[in-house]
């Protein structure tokens, strides 16, 4: 192959047709349980959220306002890349087609960026603080005096109408029951039930049979959808969400979705040093908690 500015121009134009093909095909499982809330500059400021949950007060007398906390709750953008060379000597040989297969698997790794970082929010949701400054999933959420939790550590199971009482039963009635600092209920409705793999027999049979194991009617058939999560890292925990509300439980802030860059220039002092030219992939965001209401997680340990 004659390398020149429009051979190499034509090539890597292929490439990222490829890498954009891959990225459109791609099927995230983040917007089943978060928000995309994007961002226009180094981090954004959901102080807001401390604002309690939204609602309207009777207007008697003169409007309450409620200050935002002095507290930040700041979430910082972070850039990530993924880069592989294409040797100069592999065009001249017209050994393209080797680099087909890596570009593909690039194009899928940047489909899956955004589910990364929202799975590494719900894999650390129970040692990682939110912006009341407890755990995102607690025993001790500050409720005007009182405090609330959504955790358990009950494990999932379909093996009688008991165990699952223990575990969907319980999470359901803390969801639901959950009031504002003003004792006004917040009317959480659940209606997703996220599982790792190892749970995925169990969580489908509580979501389909007519009976559970000890022969007794499942009173949860039908209730939530199941969504069946590889990303997750724990083969216990199992989250139960309400994704109804105009903010789902987490949020995914993209500053830079992933974009293909291409060093195409010959002319280029690294082609002409190392004989290569770079392709890379780029993005920038971060994850964060919402509303920690809208999620009841149990770690499944018993």
């Amino acid at each position: 192959m004659l390398i020149n500015k429009t051979t190499i121009a034509a090539l890597f134009k292929n490439i990222k047709a490829s890498f954009n093909k891959a990225l459109a095909e791609a099927t995230p499982v983040w917007p089943k349980v978060a928000s995309e809330i994007p961002s226009t500059g180094t981090s954004n400021d959901y102080s807001w959220i401390k604002d309690n949950w939204p609602g309207l007060r009777k207007w008697v007398g003169d409007k309450v306002i409620k200050a935002l906390e002095a507290a930040k709750y700041v979430v910082h953008n972070v850039p990530y890349e993924a880069t592989i060379g294409v040797k100069r000597d592999d065009l001249e040989d017209d050994q393209t087609g080797v680099y087909a297969a890596r570009v593909k698997a690039h194009g899928d790794a940047a489909a899956a960026w955004a589910d990364e970082l929202v799975a590494d929010q719900l894999n650390g949701a129970f040692t990682t603080k939110c912006w009341d400054g407890q755990y995102m999933i607690d025993t001790d959420h500050p409720v005007g005096s009182g405090t609330v939790s959504n955790k358990g550590t009950v494990a999932l199971s379909c093996a009688t109408q008991a165990a699952a009482h223990a575990c969907l039963g319980a999470a359901l009635t803390a969801m639901t029951s959950q009031k504002n600092d003003e004792g006004r209920p917040l009317a959480v409705n659940p209606n997703v039930l996220v599982v790792p793999p190892a749970l995925r027999i169990v969580a489908n049979t509580l979501m389909t049979a007519d009976r559970l194991e000890d022969g007794k009617p499942n009173p949860y058939k039908g209730m939530f959808e199941v969504v069946v999560w590889a990303r997750l890292t724990s083969a216990t925990a199992w989250f139960l969400m309400d994704t109804t509300k105009a903010l789902k439980p987490l949020i995914y802030q993209p500053r830079k979705k992933p974009v293909a860059v291409a060093l195409d220039n010959p002319d280029d002092p690294n082609v002409f040093m190392k004989g290569e030219f770079l392709f890379s992939v780029e993005a920038r965001g971060a994850a964060a908690y919402a509303f920690w209401q809208l999620i009841w997680g149990s770690t499944g340990a018993g």
